[in-house]
């Protein structure tokens, strides 16, 4: 989810633009702005930063187990010992 932080300056800041004979309702704008909001982002499905930065680490890594698995098939597959394919001894 959404830092909280941002969805209270966001709300806030909208309470704000609201005349100032109305200040008494500003508070009740800016809780209702909030709450309009969070259920805007709640059905985005996003994810917070930080899970994105463990996804992007986790990848980083399965990307580099793959570059040496890559490596080690190809020095076994030019090892003299282990045919070609295509090389049969039928």
């Amino acid at each position: 989810m959404i830092d909280a932080r941002v969805l209270d300056e966001f709300a806030h800041r909208m309470a704000k633009l609201m005349p100032e004979g109305l200040t008494n309702l500003q508070a009740e704008a800016e809780k209702n702005s909030r709450a309009l909001l969070e259920a805007m982002f709640k059905r985005l499905d996003l994810v917070t930063r930080e899970e994105y930065d463990v996804q992007v680490a986790v990848l980083a890594r399965t990307r580099e187990k793959l570059a040496a698995l890559e490596a080690r098939v190809s020095s076994l597959e030019s090892a003299d010992d282990i045919p070609e394919k295509g090389d049969s001894d039928n």
